[in-house]
């Protein structure tokens, strides 16, 4: 699966890249700590984001690797920084934002299927997330826990200047060109100009000669910001693990649409088998539909009892009677 960062070292230095949805449709966070922790101490770590979020749990983890880094981390947005992403954000010691660049915070949400108690158990889960968020939050910012918590329940998104008010962001630069792809609709209170400024953005030429003009909107971007930086010495481009073979830039809405009718197909299949409480793990594991097919007729086989004569056979008795006949004999019909 694509990765949705890349980690390279620069001079004396490492650019950390998270240009796409994070954890949820690539690899997990697990690749990126070991390549994070594979950097010599002391490292000094610029981190470009320009991503509309993803696995909370993710972020969470690879927030707390970066606040244990020794090295200074610098953070910068390139374009938007929203829900998950935003968290990562909080762990530099310096953010710096285009003055077109926005930053975002939310509650923390999550997906359960089965019982009473599992939907509990997610609530209580999300609410402490909230919490280490809410910390992170506040730490960097100055602002009270109450504060912080009231702005994530209302979808709070800050252009560069009210970040750095805030206290989200520490220092504005001169404005980049926003080249994301993201589909920012799941999101309510999205601004109208993040908005405008996306479904602007020109689709990529299909019968172009070859240039990967993404890559080079993206470079023109990073450049901008680079200016910013004493020490850079060429501008950096978006990872290309985030982009296909093809050199189109990966569609989220066809990736999600994906995602999803993988979900359902998972839930359906645990629904007949009779486990529907499978489906979470199934899902965790990102098993395929054969992965998922072969352990329910597993389960099956564990559970299903031995046929001998002298059990009674599955089916209606003789002696049961119709629901026809039932429902008859109950309701009388009108008329």
């Amino acid at each position: 699966m694509a990765s949705w960062y890349a980690i390279r070292a620069r001079g004396t230095g490492a650019e950390v890249a998270i240009y796409d949805e994070i954890g949820a449709y690539g690899v997990s966070a697990k690749g990126f700590l070991a390549e994070l922790g594979a950097l010599p101490e002391g490292t000094p770590v610029d981190l470009r984001l320009n991503s509309p979020g993803g696995s909370v749990f993710d972020a969470v983890a690879i927030h707390n690797a970066l606040k244990r880094h020794e090295g200074t981390i610098t953070v910068w947005i390139d374009g938007i920084a929203a829900s998950a992403a935003s968290y990562i954000a909080m762990a530099g010691d310096e953010i710096v934002m285009p003055e077109n660049a926005f930053l975002m915070i939310h509650d923390p949400a999550g997906l359960v299927m089965g019982t009473a108690e599992d939907m509990r158990a997610m609530a209580e889960a999300l609410d402490k997330v909230k919490g280490s968020l809410v910390s992170g939050y506040a730490a960097k910012s100055g602002r009270s826990a109450e504060e912080v918590s009231a702005l994530m329940a209302a979808e709070t998104w800050f252009g560069a200047a009210d970040a750095v008010a805030q206290g989200f962001a520490d220092r504005l630069i001169e404005p980049v060109r926003i080249a994301a792809a993201f589909d920012i609709g799941r999101f309510r209170n999205a601004p109208p100009v993040l908005v405008e400024a996306i479904e602007a953005e020109p689709e990529p030429d299909d019968e172009s000669d070859g240039t990967n003009t993404e890559a080079t909107d993206d470079a023109d971007q990073v450049e901008d910001a680079e200016d910013e930086q004493a020490a850079a010495s060429e501008a950096p481009q978006p990872p290309a693990e985030t982009l296909p073979p093809s050199g189109a830039p990966p569609d989220p809405a066809a990736i999600r649409a994906q995602a999803i009718g993988h979900a359902r197909a998972v839930v359906d299949l645990c629904r007949l088998a009779g486990h529907p409480q499978m489906a979470g793990r199934f899902l965790e594991q990102n098993a395929s539909l054969d992965e998922v097919r072969a352990a329910l007729l597993a389960a099956k086989a564990e559970a299903e009892p031995e046929i001998a004569p002298h059990h009674p056979q599955p089916g209606r008795s003789s002696a049961a009677r119709p629901w026809g006949e039932i429902v008859a004999r109950t309701f009388k019909l009108k008329g």
